[in-house]
């Protein structure tokens, strides 16, 4: 009966050691982040999506009590930083801000070097906008109407830039030449900072452009908002009709950002990720910051935000067949 204590005894020991060896190790385990996050951006400097991220990067920082910095790697219609994002650990300290072109439009490229259906998760949506269809003072078209009526007589003589094949900015000029008829011309720039500099300077004639990067030009008198495609006018543009009230039937959407990161990062870690990121935009601060340059905040869960944009990819995919869209 003794030798038996003993023995249990000393398994019992063993057990606890065991047990305590796990909750050190697991004490010691730094809570996420611990260090410096970064947040890639995958187009250039000055867009609605590099906007965005510095906003959430300063509020994030503010709330993790750890740097987050911003990082820009544009090229292929973002899907240069995509494939960057996927090839860093997978350990969540490396976030993207995401957008029509990299979850919902990339069917335009037949071959690319990863996945972005499988090898990106979606954090959350992070905001949405209408856009706006923006034009050189220099065209004669003062609206919608008159510019699809000029488009139809002179094809090929109207042009319009973006910030890439593929890009939000593109894929809303793809939607109006599909809705309107108006045989018009893409002209893809390496970002929308690029496009808007020949925009302003007369080299092109259009834009289909987020709000936050054209507003002061309009204000200012150096582009002409011609319409804007949500289904309200823009608080921020009040005067800038709809494209429905322009005569173009159909020619709605909104552009959307989104937070991702690569798909093998944990499960734990994206949720914290999501939960802090909605916690960010749901503040006053950020929902304000969001409003004064014309988007709106979502913030959405995990599992909202899958639905949302797997709807949007069957809206864009019937864009690219119909008009035939392609990057090769």
């Amino acid at each position: 009966m003794k030798m038996q204590w003993t023995r249990r005894s000393v398994a019992l020991g063993a057990l606890a050691l065991g047990l305590g060896a796990m909750g050190a190790a697991t004490a010691a385990e730094p809570a996420f982040p611990a260090r410096t996050v970064r947040i890639i951006v995958p187009f250039t400097a000055g867009g609605s999506s590099d906007v965005q991220a510095r906003m959430l990067a300063d509020r994030l920082g503010r709330l993790w009590g750890q740097p987050v910095v911003v990082e820009n790697k544009p090229g292929a219609g973002g899907h240069l930083g995509g494939k960057y994002v996927v090839d860093q650990p997978a350990d969540g300290y490396t976030l993207m801000v995401g957008s029509i072109g990299l979850h919902a439009a990339y069917g335009i490229y037949k071959k690319l070097p990863y996945n972005p259906a499988t090898d990106l998760r979606l954090v959350t949506v992070l905001a949405e906008m209408p856009h706006v269809v923006v034009a050189s003072p220099a065209l004669p078209a003062k609206d919608l109407k008159q510019l699809t009526d000029m488009a139809k007589k002179a094809p090929g003589t109207v042009n319009f830039g973006s910030a890439g094949v593929g890009s939000s900015v593109h894929m809303m000029g793809e939607l109006y030449k599909l809705q309107s008829g108006a045989p018009i011309v893409h002209v893809p720039y390496r970002g929308s900072s690029a496009a808007l500099n020949d925009l302003l300077g007369g080299q092109i004639q259009l834009m289909f452009e987020n709000p936050p990067t054209v507003l002061s030009h309009i204000r200012g008198g150096k582009l002409r908002a011609l319409a804007v495609t949500g289904k309200e006018r823009l608080a921020a543009l009040p005067d800038v009709p709809t494209a429905t009230e322009a005569g173009v039937s159909g020619f709605e959407a909104t552009s959307w950002t989104t937070v991702a990161v690569s798909s093998k990062v944990p499960q734990a870690v994206v949720e914290k990720i999501s939960a802090d990121v909605r916690k960010v935009v749901n503040t006053p601060e950020f929902r304000k910051g969001l409003e004064d340059q014309g988007m709106s905040a979502v913030a959405n869960s995990l599992a909202d935000a899958k639905v949302f944009v797997t709807s949007e990819k069957t809206r864009w995919d019937r864009v690219i067949q119909e008009g035939h869209v392609s990057a090769d």
